[in-house]
């Protein structure tokens, strides 16, 4: 399913490599994988408990 989804990458990501993070969200889930390998599965966690994660960095 991770390959039919509109992903964001990071505005903290470069283009060396390195910490990159992607997100795609939907309406009842928003969808988080790394980068550099997107053959590995993209883990899951719903809008409420995303905006509480960015809540906790800014």
């Amino acid at each position: 399913m991770s390959t039919d989804l509109n992903w964001f990458k990071s505005s903290y990501s470069g283009d060396q490599g390195g910490n990159c993070v992607e997100v795609a969200t939907c309406p009842h889930t928003v969808h988080v994988r790394d980068s550099k390998d997107t053959l590995i599965p993209s883990f899951e966690v719903s809008p409420t408990a995303w905006a509480a994660f960015l809540a906790q960095l800014g």
